[in-house]
């Protein structure tokens, strides 16, 4: 449980930079209290997105992964932030991901934030 609520934060951390960062990722609301709890809801979205779906995917395009050397991965993750983009909009929640480049650099973002947000971060292994 421990370790799911800090990748949970560690997601919310890096969406927040790469909403801070690019200008075509959104995240609107009435108030600050809004705006954390959609940027939480869309985490954890962002999270089960990652957890069920990314892992199918690049079984099925791993002969991809290994010719472009794991180039693929900046696809694969923006699409999962385009999927996460898309479901929100399902779920009326204020976020949104303008366009495929958009979501490539949003995707290479927060996977560096994540990355140093986990590293930083303690895992829950005690």
């Amino acid at each position: 449980m421990k370790n799911f609520l800090v990748k949970t934060i560690a997601n919310a951390g890096a969406l927040a930079v790469a909403i801070w960062l690019i200008q075509n990722i959104t995240l609107t609301g009435d108030s600050t209290g809004k705006k954390v709890l959609t940027l939480v809801l869309v985490a954890l979205l962002f999270g089960l997105v990652n957890f069920i779906v990314k892992p199918v995917v690049q079984l099925l395009t791993l002969p991809l992964f290994i010719l472009t050397l794991g180039l693929i991965t900046l696809v694969i993750n923006a699409l999962m932030l385009l999927l996460t983009s898309w479901f929100a909009d399902k779920l009326d929640l204020s976020f949104h991901v303008e366009g495929f480049w958009t979501a490539v650099l949003g995707g290479l973002v927060i996977s560096i934030v994540s990355w140093a947000l986990n590293v930083v971060l303690p895992d829950g292994k005690d």
